[in-house]
């Protein structure tokens, strides 16, 4: 058990049955009245954020959530499969928990696996990934100076906008939290 007093940012306890985390927390003692919490908590498996004010003493059960790093194996329709390093065991994930990010992701990549009590909620793809571009117009010399953009396909069949001098077969590194450009691959 938690006490409304105890939070700190990152804590997680269970509110009315869902999830939360807190974001800020501030403890407020008025000239007048009683003391209360203020805080800005987000639902883990929704994602939405709440602000909420609590009495010191109010207790919560305390939340904890299970995040495992996974390797994707391979999806057969809607179903991801996903390997346990530990016990090398695959887990089959529904396609409608996989992050947006998840679209820069192949096989053998290794992605962060969220549960609580034993239901997935989430699957967050790596922050940066390197990749190869299989279909985009060909550069031109000399268009570095602007930063005129243009789609290319990855390897994943994802498309995002890349400067007009990447070629078809380089490899570059992505932000799959922004699904932007960041530079060419080092080799």
């Amino acid at each position: 058990m938690i006490t409304a007093g105890d939070f700190r940012n990152g804590v997680t306890f269970e509110w009315d049955g869902k999830v939360m985390q807190v974001i800020e927390f501030q403890h407020v003692k008025p000239g007048k009245g009683a003391a209360f919490v203020r805080t800005k908590m987000r639902n883990v498996i929704t994602g939405g954020v709440t602000e909420t004010s609590f009495n010191p003493t109010e207790k919560f059960e305390n939340a904890y959530v299970d995040r495992k790093s996974m390797e994707f194996s391979y999806n057969d329709g809607d179903i991801y499969y996903f390997m346990d390093a530990e016990s090398y065991e695959l887990v089959p994930i529904e396609k409608e928990e996989l992050s947006d990010g998840f679209r820069f992701v192949k096989e053998n990549m290794v992605c962060t696996v969220s549960s609580y009590k034993g239901k997935v909620f989430a699957v967050d793809a790596p922050n940066f990934v390197e990749l190869e571009i299989t279909a985009t117009d060909p550069g031109f010399a000399g268009n570095t100076a602007t930063n005129a953009q243009k789609p290319a396909t990855l390897e994943t069949g994802a498309e995002i906008k890349v400067p007009l001098f990447i070629e078809p077969g380089e490899r570059i590194k992505i932000d799959t939290r922004t699904g932007e450009y960041l530079e060419r691959a080092k080799s």
